[in-house]
């Protein structure tokens, strides 16, 4: 449920602005929206010194603590390890140089700069190039040539020359320095780069010590930026922003007592207030999903928790479609929840659900790792459902059909909330004229997908549908303008509606791409039998290759047709635009 939210104003006198937010922060209840854009040079230097921490917990973030210090001062901790990591950024990049300067002699062998030079002063001037092999050939024999290296199709040479003559070839030239100073160099700075590594890392036992820095300057920063982010009146200031409904009472009990006025009013406009969403404390096991993809409704539209867990379970079994790869999610997860115990519950809730979700929908149509004979075994094979059974040769029309009645509900399910939230106005009979299209929809693609025959009532009731639709839609006294207003959308909102119902076949069509991609590889690995070891060792390596595969197949399907059934055709039928901002109330 979306929790009605307050619009509140409050006046602060300007003489202690600093203490009265500290009392709001302790009352923990108001999102703060700044008046103005909070900006001070306190402000800037406090977000630049967070930067500083952050840029420090992305170093140590990779690294484990052999050990931890003992509540160390984390302004040093950062100042240590953004030196260190300056000088380690240095080192890496002069051993690069280096090792650029030092390829040259591995081109061309580790020459004495001081023999070249030698042999300058004595009237022979050395040159090197390089040559591709085939123009190599074709120089003068008569030439003083040495070829150190040919590498690749190109031959690195030195030419010799007593009368100061050179090559008409572009040189390749030597180092300045010598080659063991170079190799020296190289040793040196390796040395120091993996003394300063060793010191990063010795750091990584501070890092609480640091993010615990970094959440109070977080706080601070907060505090900061509400405190310059406020208005400034007449020998007061004033501060905007959004409380639940259910705290207004508070919030008139700290004023009354603070001294402070107030103004509490509905929000004007719906899209700037942010969003809090109250569920039952099973259905928080779909938060994680919803954090990963970034989305939040927003506050005028509809929290669709449990919609979404309910059909992105059912979507997720069909996708993946295959008992033993549930059992497989199922033990990972067990597996999972024991080795990270300070992970977020949630995520291992999810799993577990959708693992279970999975194994029931392989055991009720039969499909154990694509292996068929499991299926047919005398106990599991009494829980398969004939009509959806993934062995049967004469179902799919079924199956397909199965997915229109799965996506007819899904869709008039949207429009049913937005019926019930509008109940109390002409539109929520728009809503069920919509209902009654999707359902005519329903059955025009059994007809064209699957050749089902149209119920004689189809055409009846997608006209009184589309009257409904059309009459309270835009519903006002001047019924021929409200129906004007409407016809102008709806045959390309019909056309996408129509869209929406096909697009669910997607269920089956991944499914039956699964199981046929397991029973292949389950046939190239035992179908001509095991008759020896060898055999046995190459089955087991297809079987575990091709079923991962397929397993990584049907999880990359999930995201992109489980996910998109729910937030494209579901929510789009909503007309959500999961365009909302989370709540975040000002707090200590």
């Amino acid at each position: 449920m979306i929790v009605p939210m307050k619009q509140i104003t409050l006046l602060i006198s300007a003489s202690a602005p600093d203490k009265a937010l500290k009392r709001l922060r302790k009352l923990g209840v108001v999102h703060i929206e700044p008046v103005q854009p909070p900006e001070s040079e306190d402000l800037d230097a406090l977000r630049e010194r967070m930067g500083r921490y952050e840029r420090v917990l992305r170093i140590l973030e990779s690294l484990s603590a052999e050990s931890r210090s003992a509540d160390p001062d984390a302004d040093k901790v950062v100042d240590l390890v953004l030196d260190l990591h300056t000088q380690e950024t240095e080192l890496t990049r002069r051993i690069a140089d280096l090792r650029q300067t030092a390829s040259w002699f591995d081109l061309f062998g580790p020459v004495s700069r001081e023999s070249i030079d030698l042999l300058g002063e004595t009237g022979v001037a050395a040159r090197f190039y390089a040559l591709d092999k085939k123009t190599f050939a074709a120089l003068s024999p008569d030439l003083d040539i040495f070829t150190a290296r040919e590498q690749h199709g190109t031959v690195y040479f030195v030419h010799l020359s007593r009368d100061g003559s050179s090559l008409d070839l572009k040189p390749v030239p030597m180092p300045e320095r010598e080659y063991r100073d170079l190799m020296r160099e190289i040793a040196d700075a390796e040395k120091e780069h993996k003394r300063v590594g060793k010191e990063i890392a010795a750091a990584a036992g501070m890092r609480q010590s640091v993010e615990d820095r970094r959440s109070d300057l977080a706080k601070e920063i907060e505090f900061q930026e509400a405190l310059n982010g406020m208005g400034d009146g007449e020998g007061f200031f004033f501060l905007q922003g959004y409380c639940p409904e259910e705290s207004t009472d508070s919030i008139r009990a700290a004023a009354d007592k603070q001294g402070w006025a107030y103004v509490l009013d509905d929000p004007e406009h719906p899209e700037e207030v942010p969003t809090l969403i109250r569920k039952p404390g099973w259905l928080g096991m779909i938060d994680p999903l919803f954090a990963f993809m970034g989305t939040v409704p927003g506050y005028a539209e509809h929290d669709i928790s449990f919609w979404f867990l309910l059909f992105f379970s059912l979507f997720f079994a069909m996708l993946i479609g295959d008992a033993g790869y549930g059992i497989v999610f199922l033990g990972l997860t067990i597996w999972g929840t024991a080795k990270f115990k300070h992970a977020p519950r949630g995520v291992f809730a999810l799993m577990a659900t959708l693992s279970g979700a999975t194994i029931i929908w392989g055991v009720i149509t039969g499909n154990w790792f694509g292996y068929a004979p499991i299926g047919r075994l005398p106990f599991f094979n009494s829980l398969v459902i004939d009509r959806i059974d993934s062995f049967a040769g004469d179902n799919s029309t079924f199956l397909m059909y199965l997915c229109f009645v799965i996506g007819v509900v899904h869709l008039s399910i949207a429009h049913g909330l937005k019926a019930f939230r509008a109940v109390r106005s002409p539109r929520a009979l728009s809503e069920i004229g919509w209902i009654g299209i999707l359902w005519s929809l329903f059955f025009v693609a059994g007809n064209l997908v699957i050749g089902k025959p149209l119920p004689p009532f189809m055409m009846p009731l997608l006209l009184a549908s589309i009257g409904l639709t059309l009459v309270f839609s835009n519903f006002q006294k001047n019924i021929l303008k409200g129906i004007g207003a409407t016809l102008g959308d709806l045959p390309l909102s019909i056309i996408s509606s129509f869209s929406d119902v096909v697009s669910y076949l997607r269920l089956f069509a991944v499914g039956y791409a699964s199981v046929t991609v397991a029973a292949s590889f389950n046939d190239m690995a035992v179908g001509g039998g095991v008759p020896s070891v060898t055999a046995g060792v190459a089955a087991a390596l297809v079987l575990f290759l091709g079923h991962g595969l397929n397993i990584v197949l049907g999880l990359m399907a999930v995201v992109v047709h489980g996910v998109r059934l729910n937030m494209l055709e579901f929510s789009g039928q909503l007309d959500m635009q999961w365009a909302g901002k989370p709540y975040k109330p000002f707090t200590e």
